[in-house]
């Protein structure tokens, strides 16, 4: 909306713009526009990036984690993870 129609606004504008326009979603503040705004000058869009982070697991962890599986085959292996990090950082 910065460049939208007919003229370039500020981001006040904007934020003031996206609130008169669409009253119904959540509003957004300057510092969202800014964001957006710097994400469209350095990748030429604003489409969602995908986080390239993994999770880095030691060989510890995943015998834990299997063994508490075979212990337990019905709780989901995320929530056996979950629980076994946060008994591991409560020491």
């Amino acid at each position: 909306m910065i460049g939208y129609g007919d003229r370039a606004r500020t981001q006040c504008e904007v934020v003031r713009l996206f609130r008169e326009t669409h009253p119904d979603l959540p509003p957004l503040n300057q510092g969202t526009i800014s964001k957006i705004e710097a994400q469209y000058r350095e990748m030429g869009h604003v489409r969602k990036v995908p986080s390239k982070r993994q999770a880095v697991v030691d060989d510890d962890t995943k015998l834990n984690l299997l063994l508490a599986l075979e212990e337990n085959p019905i709780t989901p292996a995320r929530q056996l993870a979950r629980d076994r990090l946060e008994r591991k950082f409560k020491r």
